[in-house]
């Protein structure tokens, strides 16, 4: 089964929890604190695996989750690092943030790695609270929390030319002779339901991969019949080969097929009418494909016309050369702001640290990523961890925007799963 799109959760590993010990051994006064570091959790990592062509193995994933960070140990010694889930997909998936509609990775090379979610970092001992003030800290850090997203993830197929057309003019036929791919052929519409790749061998050593899409029609673009789904798969192609039945089967006319197809080119985002296109003649043994040849390059004299007869495999070569030719000379598209070389400067808004609401009467709710990440890394079992969370909430100016909102002294604040009264 040819899965291209997928919807999936990931979610990276929590980091530990950092120790709260002492260091107690005879003969060492005063040892100190020596509790250890939590491990850090594990992250998402999507790795491209050259010997799969499908996202059917994530289908069924709705959750792909890493491991926890190890709590942190004595001694001084850190938790074990939580081990990352590596995701294989096939060569030419992007992996998009639904949430922000953000390209997240751009994988276009064998073995190619990105870090989808990132781990959360291990909670500190309390060695690294010692100071002059304080030199024997009874608390730790509790780890962070890991990235959770929801994804897109898309298949886009990498190849250096795409075969074109209305459905039944020949481009399986084509892909057949022109390399061992083995698509179905049949004498009825819609035949290629999947993209099909081949690679292609010019006479004189030179190769390149081709694809297959299933057939384009009239208001492709805007999701009539089978190709406009795969419409994305062109996107990648350098070339496009464009295959046009001039012996009139099914009554079509090959210049309105060639101008209604070329329209939905044009309709379609990533300018795909800017790639340069080898226009074949296909069928040209059938009776009527002189007289539509000559009615053709009437209507488009400027255009270049390869005559072919795919099935005895007459003019192909012709054709090959051209295409090479044209993938040798032709620039990458670049399709999206992501470059893997180089680096890319956007402006993304840095979210709020915080946002009050009132949920009730003298009742608030605290919510933002970076308090609630505040929250979870405060370990809240003694007093002296309540202290500090209240000072870190304080200085982040929390007290301040909950009296400027109306808050006054005895108001329930919740904060994740948890209440506290505002004392004012």
């Amino acid at each position: 089964m040819f899965i291209d799109r997928v919807k999936i959760r990931v979610r990276a590993g929590k980091g530990g929890n950092g120790m709260a010990s002492f260091r107690r051994e005879k003969y060492v006064p005063l040892g100190g604190p020596f509790g250890g570091d939590g491990g850090d959790g594990g992250s998402v990592i999507f790795e491209v695996d050259t010997n799969k062509s499908t996202l059917l193995d994530l289908r069924f994933n709705k959750l792909i989750a890493a491991e926890n960070g190890g709590n942190g140990k004595n001694k001084k010694m850190s938790g074990v690092r939580g081990e990352s889930s590596i995701v294989k997909v096939p060569l030419g998936t992007i992996v998009r943030d639904i949430k922000d509609d953000r390209i997240l990775a751009d994988l276009v090379r064998p073995g190619q790695q990105a870090v989808i979610v990132a781990g959360g970092k291990g909670g500190r001992g309390n060695w690294h609270f010692a100071t002059p003030r304080n030199p024997a800290p009874d608390f730790a850090e509790k780890g962070a929390p890991g990235d959770e997203l929801e994804i897109l993830v898309e298949l886009k197929l990498l190849a250096d030319a795409g075969l074109i057309g209305y459905p039944s003019v020949g481009k399986s036929t084509f892909l057949s002779v022109v390399s061992a791919a083995r698509p179905e052929i049949a004498d009825y519409p819609f035949t290629t339901i999947v993209p099909n790749l081949g690679v292609v061998q010019v006479r004189d050593g030179r190769s390149f991969v081709l694809a297959d899409l299933p057939g384009l029609i009239e208001g492709a673009s805007q999701g009539k019949g089978l190709g406009h789904q795969f419409l994305r798969h062109i996107e990648r192609c350098r070339v496009l080969i464009h295959i046009i039945d001039m012996g009139g089967v099914d009554h079509r006319d090959p210049v309105e097929d060639y101008r209604i197809i070329n329209t939905e080119l044009g309709l379609y985002q990533f300018r795909l009418l800017e790639r340069p296109q080898v226009v074949v003649a296909n069928k040209m043994d059938l009776p009527e494909a002189q007289d539509n040849l000559k009615r053709f390059k009437e209507a488009f004299p400027d255009l270049q016309v390869f005559e072919t007869i795919t099935l005895i495999r007459e003019g192909l070569d012709e054709v090959l050369y051209k295409t090479i030719q044209l993938i040798e000379t032709t620039p990458e598209f670049i399709l999206h702001e992501l470059k893997e070389d180089g680096v890319h400067y956007k402006f993304i808004p840095e979210d709020e640290p915080f946002i009050v609401s009132r949920i009730g009467d003298h009742t608030w709710r605290l919510t933002g990523k970076r308090i609630e990440r505040l929250y979870a890394m405060a370990d809240m079992k003694t007093d002296t961890d309540i202290q500090r969370f209240a000072r870190a909430v304080r200085n982040m100016g929390v007290d301040e925007a909950l009296r400027k909102a109306g808050a006054i002294d005895g108001d329930v604040i919740q904060l994740a799963n948890t209440e506290f009264l505002f004392v004012d």
